[in-house]
This record gives structure tokens, C-alpha cells and sequence, in this order.
């Protein structure tokens, strides 16, 4: 798949930044393995943002518990953060959730939330670092 290149990287300037896992993950349109992100559990107040750019994507306020194994959010943080598209690999038939600044794969959103918004934006946590809301910086912790 070919990603926006908004920041005018190659591939090779992705993999020199990025760890293996999150460039396999967030380039190649990965799946981390279920029940073993950094963020599945994590309760703090902030920001989660783009672990490739920066960009901001979805608040704490948004995350929820959807037992799939993987960071869940009803809702993005405004429109224009995330573009999605089909994805039909792996056998399925999909919506595909990218960074709209850096193109990055963050994941796949489906109709079952259990909220109002009825929507469930299942996300990589190689995807994401946080910005705490007291603290203001980002952390990949």
C-alpha cells in the first residue's frame, strides 16, 4: 500500500527513525498482536498523537475498554486527523485508519462502539505515544 509522504520522507528515513516493530506496524500495515500495546490499559488524562509525526488523534475523554485486545476510541479528536479507506487484505473487508499528516497506518474503525457515536477506532499502540495532560510532554512509556 502507498501511504501520503505529506513530510517528504522515504521509506528508508522511516526506518532509520522508527523501531522495527512500530515501521512494520505503522508503514507496512501491521497488526500488533492482541493484548500486548503499551496504551490497552493505560488511564491517563491527554492526548494520544501520531508516534510517526505528532499529529493529535484522539482524546483520553474517547478511549474505552472494548475487550478486543487493542486501544479503543469512539471518536477522533476533529475531523481532518484521520483518513480512512477500504482495506479488503487479510480476507476481510475493512475501513483502514491513517494519520492524515504523515499517511501512517494506525488501525481499522467498525460500527460496533458502544457509545452514541456507535464507532470503535481499534488502534495499534506502536501507533501512538501519549501527551499527559498535567505533564504536556509525550511519552512512549
Amino acid at each position: 500500500m502507498e501511504y501520503k509522504q505529506e513530510m517528504n520522507k522515504t521509506n528508508e528515513d522511516w526506518k532509520k527513525e522508527l523501531d522495527d516493530e512500530t515501521y512494520r506496524v505503522t508503514r507496512t500495515c501491521g497488526t500488533e498482536p492482541a493484548f500486548s500495546g503499551k496504551w490497552l490499559d493505560h488511564k491517563g488524562k491527554g492526548l494520544y498523537v501520531c508516534s510517526n509525526c505528532g499529529e493529535e488523534l484522539f482524546s483520553s475523554d474517547a478511549k474505552f475498554d472494548s475487550g478486543s485486545g487493542w486501544p479503543s476510541f469512539d471518536q477522533v479528536i476533529g475531523a481532518g486527523h484521520v483518513d480512512t479507506k477500504e482495506d479488503t487484505s487479510a480476507g476481510m473487508i475493512r475501513t483502514e485508519v491513517t494519520c492524515s499528516h504523515c499517511g501512517a497506518h494506525l488501525g481499522h474503525i467498525f460500527p460496533d462502539g458502544p457509545t452514541d457515536t456507535g464507532t470503535r477506532y481499534c488502534i495499534n499502540s506502536v501507533a501512538l505515544d501519549f501527551k499527559d495532560e498535567e505533564l504536556g510532554d509525550v511519552s512512549a512509556k
